[in-house]
């Protein structure tokens, strides 16, 4: 499947938005994952102990690529040269690609199924970040 942007204008906003999206699952991602930590392992006592686990602990570490493709983003739209369009849709596909959940799958996927299936809040900011390969493309 191609990842297509709709119109060769908006591309940079198309993905300025998208990044707003990715930014808001990862916030939903992690509070669901410090939720789920703090059930199994004990209450995390200070933001900068929580700071410290979402930078070292396993428990965490799937998180990461999300994270690097948020980064990954910001350095896109904020570099010195112009956004290409291709550039974009590369971007757009690691988005697409990485959020892919499996019940079966190992990693990223996984951690990822079982976030969709324990919190709302998650599965909500899927979906709002999965309208964006989902728009319509503007009438000629």
């Amino acid at each position: 499947m191609s990842e297509q942007l709709s119109a060769p204008e908006n591309f940079r906003e198309h993905l300025a938005q998208l990044r707003e999206a990715l930014l808001q699952l990862h916030k939903a991602l992690v509070e669901s994952e410090r939720h789920s930590y703090e059930q199994n392992l004990g209450n995390i006592t200070s933001p900068g102990h929580f700071l410290q686990l979402l930078t070292t602990d396993p428990w965490f570490a799937w998180l990461h690529p999300v994270s690097e493709l948020i980064v990954a983003i910001d350095e896109a739209l904020d570099a010195k040269q112009p956004l290409t369009r291709p550039d974009a849709e590369v971007l757009l596909k690691q988005v697409r690609t990485l959020l892919v959940a499996t019940e079966t799958g190992e990693g990223f996927s996984r951690h990822y199924y079982d976030a969709l299936q324990r919190d709302p809040d998650v599965l909500f900011a899927h979906a709002a970040t999965m309208r964006h390969f989902h728009q319509r493309k503007p009438a000629a």
